[in-house]
This record gives structure tokens, C-alpha cells and sequence, in this order.
């Protein structure tokens, strides 16, 4: 063979190295670290109008989902070799701008903002901290509020939106990328949020003006009552409200957009075989009947033949069973009422039909946007059982929303002459609510010189408010970086923000699959209990750092010190010592098994609403659509 001259062979490779910076390196190594990590790598999120390229040049870049999860191989002058796997190839190159750092997988999400102040994105963390730590952080707030109303922003990079935007229904991400505790002379701490935003694309839907929009608000309002020996009274003096309210809207226009339902409980049969059912749907709010058809359908409730075999019955199946059975999508007011004269068993009560303890059923309740009160009949046998304390500190928890508190009205000495009041007062206060909202209003229905109740006003202006936002399609501000808090400044009491932990369907499958084998281990004393609580812990800081590892948590343990620290929150388990752990003792530690096992049941009630969860770019695969887990819902 001939050999190559000195100049052919300079040639030869100046054009071997401009071939290899056209064609297209797939890398083996691992993806880039975490700055100060050893086992963490960086990954990206990617923002609506991403493309990829096969080279950094991205000179033949096509349209990619948005949303999409890659971990980082390399970064180019602006541009970062991404791929979907920590152990695969790298796929392309995308623009790093149309990505949002994702160290892990927690973001906030808005809370309803009716009874509280919105919040506003600023634009650098000393900014933020002089705003939250001024002594009248609260006044300063409202006039940096004021200031960019009148195109005068200063530090205000955006302000949430005026209507309530739904993370599940408008999607958006708010990953928050770091937060700092601030100490403030004028109250409590609060948390300094960094943060990242971007929303899915807007729709093409032309936004309807609010008044023509409110006239299509439609409300149900649904009893759920405790229908065992004592209730009968009760359940007449229910009945003789809801038709009376129905007199008072018979033909009225406001009766195009109010309904009840009914749903009763008892216990559970395998307690008390003659109970005659553990819960049962007498009625749903139903528009395509008028408005009295609900009347014959609830003329035959009555209490039961025979007594439970406990004070305490199974209020947590009733209210499920109305979350679960009536399609709360078509309503935009979304109401239920609790009657009860009892506590409700725990989760870990063997009768317990449900296995959910109240904090798992309230979840229940709020993911479906349901603000749901609770009458509590204080009877003089309750207070001979000694259950009203218990129970008012069950209810009031069930009962929270947001900056309302509890909706929790208790009935002092319980009989039915103080019920029917009660009952009366709330359905009516429910009913002038979306009489106000729609424009329609109703005569004579406030008795005069009713004092207005300020809880109820909260409600009205928040379901009102997600109706817009859902109607108008209200979308959350695009920020590449801004600073906020997760607290309203004039009032550190009512939350601005919640924190959330987004997961794949698969991933909260396998979460819940992990945790059940953990479970299982622990009692049945196949490991120790120092391992059992590091397994639990790496559970949680799986699914907070990088869901994809969820399944090999096993391999978690030498390393969690690195999985939890700098995580700007912790789960009730994450934030406690192991030797904090050990120091309870069996009856502590029971405890926090039987919360986790609750855990595991509303996992399976997330998994079995399809409307909780979120389809992202054009991937149809019920497996990966994704759902905001609501951080307190993690072990």
C-alpha cells in the first residue's frame, strides 16, 4: 500500500476530526454529579417548546415534550447532553434556557388564595429577605402589590394569579430549588423560597368574560350522615331542611344551579351483622332531574334496627364512599356535610371498612376540591363515653381548608331542636353563596339580622375562584428564576403555597410496593429496627431525590445522609433521628407504622381516580402520567 505523504496525512486528519464533530457521540460515561455530591446526579426537567439535537450545534433539533425528566452528561456553551437514563446513552443536546434544574422532585403548588393575599415572585433573595423580615412585612407587601398593578413592578417579578390555578386540572411546575429558614423579629420563622416556573402552553380557547362564565356555576352540597340507633331525630330534621330550602328555590332561577345528595352510614357488618349496610347512597346532586326530585329518594332513610357494637362508628366509610361515588367534576361548588354524634374509628381499628385515618381521608377530600363541613352532635351520651374531646380534634382535622380552618360547628347539648338551627343556617349560607355567585339571587333567604359567617365566605370566594381558573384557563407566571415565600406575608398563618412530590403513576406503584415489603419485614421482626427505620427513611428520600431509584432503596441506606440533606423539606419520618426512633418505643414507633399503612390505602385511592392525574406531552401511557403527591401524604 501506498503510503500517505505528509501533507495528505494532515489533511486526512483534519478532515477525520471535523467528521467526528458532525456525527453524533453517544456517551457511556455516567451523567454529570450534583455540585458536592457523590452519588446524586444533575438532572433537568424540560420546559414547553424544548427541542434536541443530535449534536450541540442542534443544527437538525426537532420539537420534544415538555415536562420531560433527563439527567445531564454535559454542558456546551450554553447547550447540555441529556439522556433518559443515569445508566444508559445520552440522547441529544438540548438549549439549557428551555430546561429547569431538577436536583429533586419537589415544587410548590398554589393554594386556593381566597382569605389570603397573593403571592408575589421577587426578583433576588436579598430583596425577599428585606420584604419578610420588615416589620410590617405585611404593608410592605400590599404596596409592592399595588406598585406592579400600576405597571410599576420594581423587585416584583410576577404575582400569582388572581384566580385559583389547579396544578391538576392547569398544570404547571414550581420546582423549588433551594429554601432558607428566616428569622424574623416581628413573628415566627418562615421559609425563603428559590424558585423555577413554567406552565403548560396556554390553550387556543378563547377566555370567556367572569359574569357570563358564573352563571354556569353549579353546586351540590351532599349529607353524609351517621344513620345508626340514636339518629332518627336527626335524619328528619335533615330531611325537613333540605325541603324547605327546596320551597324557598322552587321557582327561582337559582334553581338551575343547586342540587343535594344523601349519603348514610353506619358501621362495619362484620362488627355487627344487623346493621343492614355500612354505607349507602340514597341520592346524588343531580342536574338532569328537578330540582325536588331528591325528596321521594331520601323519603326512606331512617336509622338502624339495632345498636353498633361501639360508640365510635365508621364516619371515614361515609365520607369516602360520597368522594368515591358522586362525579364531583361537574360541580364547580363542591360541598359535603358530616352529621354524626360519634367519633370515627381509626385506620388501625380492625372494623375499619376503610383502613384510612382521618388525615388520609381529608386528602381524599381535598384532591377533589371538596370543602366539607362537620355537625357535631355534643349528646349527653357522648359525653357520658367520654368521646367528645377525641372526636372534636378528629373532626376539626377532617374539616380543615385552607384559610377558613375548620369548618367543624358543634351542637352543645345535641338535641334536635339545637340540630335544626344549625343545619338550616349552613345549607342556606351554602345556597346564598351560589345566589351571589351566579347573579341570581332568591328572596327572603338570610333571615334579616343573620350574621354573616366569615368561614363561609372563604369557601364561597374559593370555589369560585378554581371555577375561573378552570373556565378561564388561568395559567401560573413564566419565570426562569425568582424568589418568594411559601407564607402570606401579612398573615404567616395562612399558606400561600403547598409542597408537593411529583411521581409517575409507576412510581407511586412502586413506592407503595416498597413500603408494604418494609412493612411486612418490620413486623413481622425480620429485621432490626434500626434498619427498618433507614429503610423507611431511604423510601422517602427515593422519592423525593429521584423516583427512578424507588425500587433498589436497598441501596440507598450508606448513602442517605446525602439524599436528605439540603432538601428544603422532610416528611414527618425524614425528620426525626434514628435515635429519636429507637427513644419511642414500641407503642411510638406502632404509631408511625400504622400512619404509613394508611398511607399505603390512599395511595390506592390515588391510583384509582384517573382524573387526578396528568398526562404530560403527547405520551398516552397511563403509567407515566404523573399526580403532585401532596408532601404530607410520603412516609
Amino acid at each position: 500500500m501506498k503510503a500517505l505523504s505528509a501533507s495528505a496525512l494532515k489533511g486526512a486528519l483534519l478532515a477525520a476530526s471535523l467528521l467526528s464533530a458532525a456525527i453524533p457521540t453517544l456517551a457511556t460515561a455516567a451523567p454529570l454529579l450534583q455540585p458536592g455530591k457523590h452519588s446524586l446526579y444533575q438532572r433537568v426537567i424540560t420546559r414547553p417548546g424544548a427541542t434536541m439535537g443530535t449534536t450541540a450545534a442542534m443544527t437538525d433539533a426537532k420539537p420534544i415534550d415538555g415536562f420531560e425528566v433527563f439527567y445531564v452528561f454535559a454542558h456546551n456553551n450554553g447547550k447540555i447532553q441529556v439522556g433518559s437514563s443515569a445508566t444508559g446513552t445520552a440522547e441529544g443536546w438540548i438549549d439549557e434556557s428551555k430546561t429547569i434544574v431538577w436536583p429533586h422532585t419537589m415544587v410548590g403548588a398554589f393554594t386556593n388564595p381566597a382569605g389570603r393575599n397573593r403571592a408575589l415572585f421577587l426578583d433576588n433573595a436579598e430583596h425577599e429577605q428585606d420584604l419578610l423580615t420588615s416589620a410590617d412585612s405585611g404593608q410592605k407587601a400590599a404596596m409592592l402589590m399595588a406598585n406592579t398593578k400600576a405597571g410599576k413592578p420594581g423587585p416584583v417579578v410576577a404575582l400569582e394569579p388572581e384566580n385559583y390555578v389547579d396544578i391538576t386540572k392547569n398544570f404547571y411546575l414550581l420546582p423549588i430549588l433551594d429554601a432558607k429558614q428566616i428569622e424574623r423579629d416581628s413573628g415566627p420563622s418562615v421559609r425563603m423560597l428559590h424558585v423555577i416556573s413554567a406552565p403548560a402552553p396556554r390553550s387556543s380557547a378563547e377566555a370567556i368574560s367572569s359574569p357570563d362564565v358564573l352563571k354556569n356555576f353549579k353546586a351540590g352540597l351532599v349529607f353524609v350522615i351517621d344513620t345508626t340507633s340514636s339518629m332518627e331525630s336527626y335524619i328528619e330534621q335533615t330531611r325537613s331542611a333540605i325541603k324547605s330550602i327546596i320551597q324557598t328555590m322552587q321557582g327561582t332561577a337559582a334553581a338551575q344551579n343547586f342540587r343535594f345528595g344523601l349519603v348514610a352510614y353506619r358501621d362495619s357488618l362484620s362488627d355487627t351483622s344487623k346493621l343492614e349496610y355500612e354505607t349507602k347512597v340514597y341520592a346524588k346532586p343531580d342536574f338532569s332531574q328537578p330540582v325536588d326530585a331528591v325528596l321521594p329518594a331520601i323519603a326512606d332513610v331512617h336509622d338502624a334496627p339495632v345498636s353498633s357494637s361501639s360508640f365510635d362508628e365508621d364516619a371515614i366509610a361515609g365520607v369516602r364512599t360520597a368522594v368515591d361515588s358522586i362525579n364531583w367534576d361537574e360541580f364547580a361548588g363542591r360541598y359535603m356535610v358530616l352529621i354524626t354524634d360519634a367519633g370515627a374509628r381509626n385506620g388501625n381499628d380492625p372494623h375499619s371498612i376503610t383502613h384510612l385515618n382521618i388525615d388520609e381521608a381529608r386528602q381524599l377530600a381535598a384532591a377533589k376540591g371538596i370543602a366539607l363541613f362537620v355537625v357535631h352532635l355534643l349528646t349527653p351520651e357522648g359525653d357520658t363515653a367520654h368521646d367528645h374531646g377525641h372526636a372534636a380534634a378528629q373532626y376539626r382535622n377532617l374539616s380543615r381548608f385552607g384559610t377558613a380552618g375548620s369548618l367543624y360547628y358543634p351542637v352543645q347539648g345535641g338535641s334536635p331542636e339545637a340540630f335544626r338551627p344549625v343545619v338550616q343556617a349552613l345549607s342556606t349560607s351554602l345556597l346564598q353563596q351560589v345566589a351571589d355567585t351566579t347573579g341570581r339571587p332568591i328572596a327572603g333567604l338570610t333571615p334579616k339580622g343573620q350574621a354573616p359567617d366569615p368561614k363561609m365566605a372563604v369557601v364561597g370566594q374559593a370555589m369560585r375562584l378554581a371555577f375561573l381558573g378552570r373556565n378561564e384557563n388561568t395559567k401560573a407566571p413564566d419565570v426562569v428564576e425568582s424568589y418568594t415565600t411559601d407564607r402570606d406575608p401579612a398573615d404567616t398563618l395562612h399558606r400561600s403555597l403547598d409542597v408537593r412530590v411529583l411521581l409517575t403513576r409507576n412510581q407511586l406503584s412502586d413506592l407503595a410496593a416498597s413500603l408494604q415489603h418494609i412493612l411486612d419485614a418490620g413486623l413481622a421482626g425480620r429485621i432490626e429496627p434500626q434498619t427498618f427505620f433507614t429503610q423507611l427513611q431511604s423510601a422517602f428520600a427515593a422519592s423525593a431525590r429521584d423516583p427512578s431509584t424507588i425500587s433498589h432503596i436497598d441501596r440507598i441506606g450508606p448513602l442517605l445522609g446525602e439524599y436528605l440533606d439540603d432538601l428544603p423539606y422532610k416528611s414527618d419520618v425524614a425528620s426525626i433521628t434514628q435515635d429519636t426512633w429507637l427513644a419511642m418505643g414500641a407503642i411510638g414507633q406502632r404509631t408511625i407504622l400504622n400512619n404509613i399503612a394508611s398511607r399505603l390505602r390512599l395511595y390506592q385511592d390515588f391510583e384509582s381516580h384517573p382524573e387526578l392525574w396528568v398526562h404530560l406531552g403527547h405520551s398516552k401511557d397511563d403509567g407515566e402520567a404523573v399526580y403532585p403527591v401532596p408532601l404530607e401524604a410520603l412516609p
